[in-house]
């Protein structure tokens, strides 16, 4: 009788698949796998986890589906009543359709209230915010060297801005003290920790408006960064992917209108240093459009991100629709206004929950969610109990929300917790759920509290006949 043997070839990928940087294991993520096993319907599953760790807007698709209704040309890729079809099926460059690109920029200084324009030749379109910050990593740094992120700040951004391009994150610790806004004292000392680690620094990258904070950076703020990165001579990303979400307050401040003022408008290389990254998923509610955009006026960057951006393209037939839509002009108008307004509706319906169940959060103006202090929920003021905390939320109230220690938070008991992505009944279940967790997890600590001040009231008693028991000798055992 013949034996086979057979050998088993192991298969090899290589260290970048390998490796665990991505993120994937951060509570951030791992909230979302607990979400799809068990997700939240109405009716199908009423009991089930409610997504609040998902910055998603789903507050306007009427007003978007109204108008795809009323102007069936770009859905139907046709113009002036002829078929655009096979030219758009055809191939296209990696430099984007130019009626997209000039009304992204058009929309871009709207929602900046047309106080700055835009130049569509300094426009590189990329697959959604997240290919545009990663392809400008690349740009920026090599392997091994840093960028400077305030915290907290999205956790994706150790997957996005890490993963691939080999590059480091160094905090800029801020804290509640004062709001989480940036100081110079912050920003020096992650400049100064990140040459301690032998790194060098190539830039800093801001959220504005913040996620997970949900607020604007102030004039102080950007004109603290540009005197910053024009000192050390290095670069500034401005993230501006929810500049549409600002509900309250004075509108939004971006920080390229700031370096129009006559104080950076003449220095070349600050200006050249300066890149802003934009999207449509967050104001829009267009996520699964994959629309992003790297506006720089550093000619060589462009140049560089526009090869880099063939690994990633907006599809021609995207591009054409969402040209038609910005370009209506009187509509964006319309939408951006009504958007705003809803968003500071929903925002207020999650503040007053969280108030009736005892629960503060910081002030805030934009963006799709709230910075919420659960720190008196915790049973010590570490990080180890925010985690305990979180469990609770997530599989006893199942609610997903996330943690501040994944964002980077230097605080322990801050969470972020979305308000856009669901019905208004949804939100307010959500409420109730928190509110009977709270009260009762604060009447167990009550019950708790009085336990242990009955016992040391009846161990001082006893301490205190023993005083007057001194002289005899206790028996041996």
């Amino acid at each position: 009788m013949t034996t086979i043997t057979t050998t088993t070839t192991t298969t090899k990928i290589s260290d970048l698949a390998a490796t665990n940087n991505h993120g994937q294991d951060s509570s951030y993520f791992l909230g979302w796998e607990e979400y799809e096993k068990n997700p939240y319907h109405e009716s199908d599953n009423p009991d089930g986890m409610i997504q609040m760790g998902l910055a998603e807007n789903q507050l306007c698709f009427d007003l978007l589906e109204s108008w795809l209704a009323n102007n069936p040309e770009p859905a139907s890729f046709t113009k002036n009543g002829k078929s655009v079809f096979r030219n758009l099926a055809l191939f296209q460059d990696y430099h984007g359709l130019p009626e997209f690109k000039k009304a992204f920029v058009n929309y871009m200084s709207m929602l900046r209230g047309n106080k700055v324009t835009f130049d569509p030749k300094k426009l590189v379109l990329t697959a959604g915010a997240t290919s545009a910050n990663e392809t400008l990593i690349f740009c920026l740094a090599n392997p091994g060297e840093a960028l400077l992120l305030p915290t907290p700040y999205y956790p994706g951004f150790d997957r996005d801005l890490k993963w691939r391009t080999g590059a480091e994150i160094v905090p800029i610790k801020c804290t509640s003290s004062n709001g989480y806004k940036i100081t110079k004292s912050a920003l020096e000392e992650a400049y100064n920790s990140a040459k301690r680690q032998g790194l060098k620094v190539k830039g800093v990258l801001v959220t504005n408006p913040s996620n997970p904070l949900g607020t604007t950076l102030s004039k102080e703020e950007i004109t603290l960064l540009l005197t910053f990165v024009s000192n050390k001579n290095v670069h500034l990303i401005s993230d501006e992917i929810y500049a549409g979400t600002v509900f309250n307050g004075s509108g939004f401040l971006s920080v390229m209108e700031v370096l129009m003022e006559k104080k950076w408008a003449n220095n070349k290389d600050l200006v050249q240093s300066v890149h802003i990254v934009s999207s449509l998923s967050k104001d829009l509610g267009l996520p699964g459009f994959r629309v992003g955009a790297i506006y720089s006026n550093d000619p060589l960057v462009v140049s560089a991100a526009t090869k880099m951006s063939s690994f990633g393209l907006v599809s021609a037939q995207t591009q054409h629709l969402l040209a038609g839509l910005l370009s209506d002009t009187k509509f964006m108008d319309y939408y951006i206004a009504q958007n705003q307004r809803r968003l500071q509706t929903r925002h207020s319906m999650l503040v007053s929950g969280l108030k009736k169940a005892g629960v503060n959060c910081l002030d805030s103006n934009s963006g799709l969610f709230c910075w919420v202090d659960l720190r008196h929920l915790l049973k010590s003021p570490t990080f180890e109990s925010e985690i305990e905390l979180w469990k609770e939320i997530v599989y006893e109230v199942k609610l997903n929300v996330s943690p501040g220690s994944s964002c980077h938070c230097s605080e322990p008991g801050w969470f972020r917790v979305c308000f856009a992505n669901m019905s208004d009944d949804t939100l307010d279940l959500s409420m109730q759920r928190i509110k009977e967790f709270i009260d009762i997890k604060l009447n167990k600590n009550s019950h708790q509290s009085k336990r242990n001040s009955r016992r040391m009231r009846s161990l001082s008693k006893w301490v205190f006949r023993l005083s007057f028991d001194g002289d005899r000798v206790p028996e041996e055992r």
